[in-house]
C-alpha cells in the first residue's frame, strides 16, 4: 500500500474493473432484490440531491448483493420532453439560426437524437464517478424502442377501458413554449402585484340593499374581465342575497352576466363578489362548472387578446348563443399591454374605484420563464381518480410501506382528492399520442394507420392524420418499475425482479412520479391469481440537502455546490467562473462572488468519492432535510486517512508472517477478545440499522467502532503483544490473526457505504486474512457470531481503557511530558481491580508509559498525589519530583492575583448603584456571573497551590 491515501486514481481504476468484469450484473443466485433508479433527465448532470439518493441507493444495493440476493440496480434515463427541446432549439438557434419549425418535425427529432449521442450522457458518466454499482448491459431509455411500445400499449388499454379520454379544460399552459405543462413544472414566486377594484353596474335597474346601482369586485387580473361570464356571492352574504339571480351589464364588453350563489365567494375578503372567468381561472372553473356558467376564451396560445372569443357550454361543447365579439381596441394586445388598457379605460368611465399594493404567489413556468396562464384546450385527460382506489388500498393495507410513515398522509391527502390528469402535451419531443383522426375529426387510437384500420374495419383508403401531441413525460416514466423489464412481453426478467423492493425518491415528485408509478402498474400487472402487484414494496422519502445556512440550493442565489468539486477538487478561479460566469447581472455575480471567496479562499479541496458518500450517508437522518457540512466533509476525509493508516499499520506487522492463515493453535489476549467481541456487537447493529434505513446510525456505528475502538484503542493494545520479544508463537499469531481478520471484517462491513478504499485496502490484506475471492464487492456480508461476544474481556478493557484514560489526563492537568515514566499507586480497589492490574501490568506500563505499578492496602496512607478515579478505585500519581514546585506555585500566585483583581473590579462595578439601576438586567446578571465563576477558579487553584506546597 502507497503512504498515503490518493482517493482519485483508486476510484477511477476501480471503478472500471467492476464494470468490465460485469460484477454489477444480476448473479441469478438467491432471492431477488432489485432497485428501480428516478431516471434522470437525459440533459442533465449531478447535482447533491442526485449524489444523496445515489448513495443511498448504491448503499442498499451492495449490501444486499453481499447477502446473496440477487441483486438488480436497474439503470436508465428520462427523454425529459421540454427541457430537451429548449436545449436543441437553443443550439440549432446559436449555431444555424434556425428554428424547429425552419427544420420541420421530422427532422429536428433527427436533430435531438443525435445531440443524445454526443451529449446526452453526461449524467451517466457522473453516475459511474459517484460509484453507483447499476447494470449497465441492460440500460434503459424512456425513448427506446422497447419502452416505446410499451407506453403506446398502455395509452391504448386505458383509452379501451374508457379511462383516457380527450377534453376541453382548463390547464397550465406556457405562452411561451406553447405547451401545457403540469404543476411540477410551475414554479410560484411571491411578488408585489395589485388588486384593482371595479364598479360592475347592475342591469335592469335593480340595486343593492344599501341602495347602489353598482357592486364591486376586485381582481388581479382585469384584462380577464373580457372573458367573465358570471358574478359570485356567498349565499349566506345579507349584503348580496337580493341580488342572487340577478345580472350585472359587464363593463367594456355590454354582455350580461348572472350574479350567482356560491361559497368560494368570501364574506370577509374584499367586496363579497367575486368576478367570474371559467376559461382563466381554475377556481372560477369549478365555480362556473357548479353554476353552470359557459366558458369564453379571449386569449391566444400567444396570449394575447383573440380577435374574436371562443364560446362554450360548461361542458365544453360549443356555445353558439353567446356572442363572440370583443371590443376593437384590446384585438390583438399582449395581455399585460391589455391589462393597462382595460383599467385605463375603466379609469376613464368612471367605474375604477381604487387600487391597492397586493403580496401574491404568480405561477411561472420553471422552463420557459413566463407567467403560467390558465387556458382552455383540447387535451388527452386521464381517469385518475378510478386508478387511485387500489393504490391507496396498497398503502392503507400495508403492501406498499412509507419510510418514514409520515409520508403516507402527504400521499393519501393527494390521491383522495385526485383531479384527472392532463397527459398531452404541445411538443414535438416524447412519445406521440397513438391516436389518428379522420378528416371529419373522428378518432381512433390503434398503434399506427394500419392498426387503426384493421382495429375499427375502416376503409384501407381512408385517410388519417397522427395527433400531434405528445404525452407527459410523466406518463411514460409510471411505467418505469414493468417496462423497464421487458413489459409487455412476459420476460423472465420481469417475472424475477418485479415488484421491485425499495424505491428511493424525493418527497416533492410523491404525487406526480410515485402515486402514478403504483397506479398504473397496479393497473396492468398482476399476479399469478389475478391480484395487482405493486410496483414497490418500500418507499425510502429523503429530505432535501440545503446549503450550510438551510438556504434551498440555486443558481440565482450562488449557493449550489458540484458533488464533482467535492470529489475532485476545484479552484477558486473555476468555482468563480462556474457560479458567476453566465450571470447577467452584475451586481448578483459581484455579490455571490464576494460570498464564494469567503466561504472557499482555496477554492475546495479533493475529498474523494468515499468521503463524500460517508458524509451523505452520515447526514441522512430520516425525512429530514440536510444542512450541507463541509467540516464535515473534512472530517470523514481524515477518517478515510485514518482507516489507511490503520491499514498500512497491519499490513507492516502481518505481511510475510504467521497469521494463522494455515491454522495452528492461537492464543488470543484480553485485548484480541474484546475486539472480537466489539466486532460482533457492531455487525448486529449496523445490519439492523440498513436494514431500518437508519443510514445516519449506520455510519455512526462504524466511525465509532473503527476510529475509537479499532484504530485508538485496539491497534495500540497489540503493541505490546507484537513488540514483545517473549511473546510465545501462539500469542504473536493470535494478535496477528485478530489485527487482520478484524480489519477485513470492517472493510466488508463498510463497503456498501464506501466501496472504493474498502476494496483496494482489501485486495493487499485478503491473503493475510486466509479469504479468496476476486472482489470484495462479491464477498459475504459480516454476520454476527453470539459466541464471539466475550462481556468479561469487554469489561476488563473497559477497566484498562479507564485506568490508561486516567493517567494521561493527569498528565495534562500537570503538564507531565508524555516521555517521562510514572509511578503510579492503586487504591481502595476491589478484588477483581487487583486481578486486572496483575493481567494487565504489561498493557499498562507500555501505553500509559508507567515505570511501575503498586497496589495499596485501605490503610496505607499515600504520598501527596493527584487522582483519577476508575470506578471506585483511585490511580494516584505522586507530585513529588515531578514537578518544579517553585515554579509551578509561582505561576498559580500569578493566576491567583489576576483573579483577586478581576472580582474586585466586577464588585466594585456591581456596588455601583447607579449602574445596577439603569443597566439592562441582562448585562448584570452577566457581571454577577463573572464574579460566580471567577471566584470558582480561584477556590479550585487554591486548592491546588496548597497541595503543591505541601510537596
Amino acid at each position: 500500500m502507497d503512504k498515503t491515501y490518493q482517493p482519485h486514481e483508486i476510484e477511477k481504476s476501480w471503478y472500471q474493473t467492476w464494470e468490465e468484469k460485469g460484477y454489477f450484473a444480476p448473479s441469478g443466485e438467491g432471492d431477488a432484490y432489485s432497485i428501480m433508479i428516478p431516471p434522470p433527465n437525459v440533459t442533465g448532470s449531478l447535482h447533491m440531491g442526485h449524489a444523496f439518493q445515489h448513495t443511498i441507493m448504491d448503499a442498499l444495493t451492495r449490501y444486499r448483493r453481499m447477502q446473496g440476493r440477487n441483486t438488480l440496480w436497474q439503470v436508465g434515463t428520462d427523454h425529459a420532453g421540454i427541457a430537451t427541446q429548449m436545449v436543441v432549439e437553443r443550439k440549432l438557434a446559436a449555431e444555424q439560426e434556425l428554428t424547429r419549425h425552419d427544420l420541420g418535425r421530422d427532422a429536428f427529432i433527427e436533430k435531438i437524437w443525435e445531440w443524445k449521442e454526443e451529449s446526452g450522457g453526461t449524467i451517466t458518466r457522473q453516475m459511474r464517478r459517484l460509484g453507483n454499482s447499476v447494470d449497465w448491459p441492460t440500460e434503459r431509455f424512456t425513448m427506446d424502442s422497447g419502452f416505446y411500445r410499451a407506453v403506446q400499449e398502455v395509452f391504448i388499454r386505458l383509452y379501451d377501458d374508457k379511462l383516457i379520454y380527450r377534453g376541453k379544460r382548463l390547464v397550465n399552459w406556457d405562452p411561451k413554449l406553447h405547451t401545457a405543462i403540469s404543476d411540477l413544472e410551475v414554479e410560484n414566486r411571491e411578488v408585489k402585484g395589485k388588486m384593482w377594484y371595479l364598479r360592475y353596474p347592475l342591469a335592469d335597474g335593480v340595486k343593492t340593499a344599501a341602495g347602489e346601482d353598482h357592486i364591486v369586485v376586485g381582481t388581479t387580473r382585469p384584462e380577464t374581465l373580457l372573458g367573465d361570464t358570471g358574478v359570485a356571492v356567498n349565499p349566506e352574504d345579507e349584503r348580496y342575497q337580493s341580488l342572487i339571480g340577478k345580472f350585472v351589464e359587464l363593463p367594456l364588453v355590454g354582455r350580461r352576466i348572472p350574479i350567482v350563489a356560491d361559497e368560494h365567494a368570501d364574506m370577509e375578503k374584499g367586496t363579497g363578489c367575486v368576478k367570474i372567468t371559467p376559461a382563466h381561472d381554475f377556481n372560477d372553473n369549478e365555480v362556473g362548472k357548479r353554476c353552470g356558467l359557459p366558458m369564453i376564451n379571449v386569449l391566444t396560445l400567444d396570449g394575447h387578446i383573440r380577435k374574436e372569443a371562443q364560446t362554450f357550454n360548461t361542458d365544453g361543447s360549443d356555445n353558439s348563443e353567446i356572442d363572440p365579439s370583443l371590443p376593437e381596441a384590446y384585438q390583438g394586445l399582449e395581455r399585460f399591454a391589455a391589462r393597462k388598457a382595460v383599467v385605463a379605460d375603466m379609469e376613464a368611465a368612471g367605474l375604477l374605484v381604487k387600487i391597492e399594493e397586493n403580496n401574491m404567489t404568480v405561477p411561472y413556468g420553471d422552463r420557459g420563464g413566463v407567467v403560467i396562464e390558465p387556458m382552455l384546450t383540447d387535451q388527452w385527460f386521464c381517469d385518475a381518480k378510478t386508478l387511485a382506489k387500489p393504490a391507496i388500498e396498497a398503502v392503507e393495507n400495508g403492501d406498499i410501506k412509507f419510510v418514514p410513515k409520515q409520508y403516507e398522509n402527504m400521499y393519501y391527502a393527494w390521491m383522495r382528492d385526485i383531479q384527472d390528469w392532463c397527459i398531452s402535451r404541445q411538443l414535438w419531443w416524447g412519445h406521440r399520442i397513438p391516436a389518428f383522426y379522420d378528416n371529419e375529426g373522428n378518432v381512433y387510437v390503434a398503434a399506427d394507420k394500419e392498426a387503426a384500420r384493421q382495429k375499427y374495419n375502416l376503409d384501407p383508403e381512408l385517410e388519417l392524420r397522427q395527433d400531434d401531441d405528445v404525452l407527459d413525460t410523466w406518463f411514460s416514466s409510471a411505467l418505469w418499475t414493468f417496462g423497464t423489464l421487458g413489459w409487455p412481453e412476459d420476460t423472465e426478467r420481469l417475472k424475477t425482479f418485479h415488484p421491485t423492493d425499495t424505491l428511493v425518491t424525493g418527497f416533492d415528485i410523491i404525487f406526480f412520479w410515485v402515486a402514478r408509478m403504483i397506479m398504473m402498474t397496479m393497473h396492468f400487472m398482476k399476479d399469478e391469481d389475478g391480484k395487482p402487484q405493486v410496483p414497490f414494496k418500500n418507499v425510502y422519502v429523503t429530505g432535501l440537502i440545503r446549503d450550510e445556512n438551510g438556504d434551498k440550493m440555486s443558481k440565482s442565489k450562488g449557493n449550489v455546490l458540484d458533488p464533482l468539486d467535492m470529489i475532485d477538487g476545484i479552484s477558486l478561479e473555476d468555482l468563480l467562473e462556474k457560479r458567476t460566469g453566465n450571470m447577467m447581472q452584475p451586481q448578483l455575480a459581484e455579490k455571490i462572488g464576494k460570498r464564494t471567496e469567503k466561504q472557499f479562499p482555496e477554492g475546495i479541496a479533493a475529498h474523494g468519492t468515499d468521503a463524500l458518500r460517508f458524509t451523505l450517508t452520515a447526514l441522512a437522518s430520516t425525512g429530514r432535510d440536510i444542512n450541507w457540512d463541509m467540516k464535515r466533509l473534512e472530517g470523514y476525509r481524515n477518517f478515510c486517512n485514518k482507516i489507511w493508516n490503520a491499514a498500512r499499520y497491519v499490513q507492516m506487522n502481518t505481511e510475510g508472517e504467521d497469521c494463522g492463515q494455515n491454522g495452528g493453535d492461537v492464543e488470543l489476549s484480553t485485548a484480541d477478545r474484546w475486539i472480537i467481541s466489539a466486532l460482533q456487537r457492531t455487525e448486529t447493529t449496523v445490519t439492523k440499522h440498513l436494514d431500518e434505513y437508519r443510514f445516519d446510525l449506520a455510519a455512526q456505528t462504524l466511525y465509532d467502532f473503527i476510529w475509537n475502538q479499532y484504530c485508538d484503542w485496539y491497534l495500540e493494545l497489540s503493541k505490546p503483544v507484537l513488540w514483545d520479544e517473549n511473546a510465545s508463537a501462539e500469542a504473536l499469531r493470535g494478535t496477528r490473526r485478530t489485527l487482520v481478520r478484524v480489519l477485513e471484517a470492517i472493510l466488508r462491513l463498510t463497503h456498501p457505504l464506501m466501496p472504493f478504499i474498502t476494496e483496494e485496502i482489501w485486495q493487499s490484506i485478503k491473503e493475510l486474512a486466509g479469504v479468496e475471492g476476486e472482489t470484495l464487492m462479491l464477498m459475504p456480508y459480516p454476520v454476527a457470531d453470539e459466541a464471539k461476544i466475550d462481556t468479561q474481556a469487554e469489561t476488563d478493557i473497559e477497566w484498562l481503557k479507564g485506568v490508561i484514560t486516567g493517567v494521561r489526563n493527569i498528565r495534562g492537568e500537570m503538564k507531565i511530558p508524555p516521555s517521562r515514566d510514572l509511578d503510579v499507586l492503586f487504591q481502595h480497589g476491589s478484588a477483581d481491580d487487583k486481578v486486572r492490574l496483575e493481567a494487565n501490568a504489561n498493557f499498562l506500563k507500555k501505553l500509559a508509559k508507567l515505570s511501575s505499578l503498586t497496589w495499596l492496602e485501605a490503610d496505607e496512607e499515600a504520598p501527596m498525589a493527584a487522582t483519577q478515579l476508575v470506578g471506585k478505585m483511585e490511580v494516584l500519581v505522586p507530585m513529588a519530583g515531578l514537578i518544579d514546585k517553585d515554579a509551578e506555585l509561582s505561576r498559580l500566585q500569578k493566576e491567583l492575583d489576576r483573579l483577586t483583581g478581576e472580582i474586585k473590579r466586577v464588585e466594585g462595578k456591581l456596588s455601583n448603584a447607579k449602574f445596577v439601576a439603569n443597566a439592562p438586567e441582562a448585562v448584570v446578571a452577566k457581571e454577577k456571573e463573572k464574579i460566580a465563576d471567577s471566584q470558582a477558579a480561584y477556590d479550585k487553584l487554591k486548592e491546588q497551590y496548597a497541595k503543591i506546597e505541601a510537596l
